[in-house]
């Protein structure tokens, strides 16, 4: 061979050390994705069959047993009222993640739809969308789904509603962006050219194609909807006592921090922690794998 066509020998050490470290990424990508995964599968598992493996009912009340520390009796103590806390969060986690589907699901369908056709049709209409979302993104999630829950009323449907409403206009912009970029694309116009309706067009060809940021959205806003909830139910709206759930009981929980039950607040609390954090780098596993495809 040539030696004016061989790469010189650092040159060969620095790919081979460039795939090494890109393949180790890949694989630490992978295994915090898997795990992220695993989590939510323990908790849909634990909503599915919690209530069948609380050892009490969740308003059940055992007076001589009133803010009782972590034992075998009360796995992870009791409240003021003598509630025991493993009971109440194995059951909050099926209100708490039906909630987080809800909202999700909700706001993906109705910002995806929504989004999709401003994206196709433009005109006067895509303006006026546009600018609706531009201002619901004016107001921090969480703050508007405050407002609005304080304006609907402190129900669980109107809790997700209100958390769905706040979250509408991100999936509105991004399926809208997408929809951009597909709609100019040899198969959309040849979509139009053996004659399918407009409807069709969109519906068929161009939607499914717009949605794949939606989707990576969608893991991130199960995580954020648990967390509005909870701070929602913390505050005093939304969900309130003596309801099983995480945000109520660590707002009972931290009357207590400065007395020193701390099982009262911790174990809830890190309920909300881990679910958020499984969504999270669930989310940010899919969003990394999507751009190393595109690249």
């Amino acid at each position: 061979m040539d030696a004016a066509l061989t790469p010189p020998a650092g040159r060969i050490e620095v790919r081979r050390r460039s795939t090494w470290s890109r393949g180790l990424r890949a694989v630490g990508r992978w295994r915090l994705l898997s795990f992220g995964a695993l989590l939510i599968l323990g908790y849909v598992f634990v909503a599915l069959i919690g209530p069948e493996l609380a050892p009490y009912e969740p308003n059940a009340t055992h007076p001589q047993a009133t803010l009782q520390e972590p034992s075998p009796a009360f796995r992870f103590g009791t409240d003021k009222f003598g509630r025991d806390i493993f009971s109440r969060v194995l059951y909050a986690t099926r209100l708490d993640l039906s909630i987080a589907f809800s909202v999700a699901v909700s706001a993906f369908l109705v910002g995806a739809m929504v989004g999709g056709l401003s994206g196709y049709f433009g005109g006067v209409v895509d303006d006026l969308v546009m600018r609706l979302v531009d201002v619901l993104l004016a107001f921090p999630a969480f703050i508007l789904a405050m407002a609005l829950t304080g304006i609907l009323g402190d129900t669980i449907p109107n809790v997700i509603l209100a958390i769905s409403i706040a979250y509408v206009p991100y999936f509105i912009r991004l399926t809208r962006g997408e929809m951009l970029r597909v709609r100019t694309m040899q198969y959309a116009d040849a979509a139009v050219g053996v004659g399918n309706p407009r409807w069709r067009v969109v519906l068929v060809h161009l939607l499914p194609n717009s949605l794949t940021p939606a989707f990576i959205q969608l893991t991130l806003v199960l995580g954020w909807a648990i967390l509005d909830a909870a701070g929602l139910a913390f505050l005093g709206l939304g969900i309130t006592p003596p309801t099983a759930e995480w945000g109520v009981m660590v707002a009972e929980g931290a009357q207590r921090i400065i007395t020193g039950e701390w099982w009262t607040w911790l174990f809830p609390g890190l309920a909300i922690v881990i679910i958020a954090f499984a969504f999270s780098i669930v989310g940010d596993g899919l969003r990394d794998l999507l751009a190393r495809e595109e690249r």
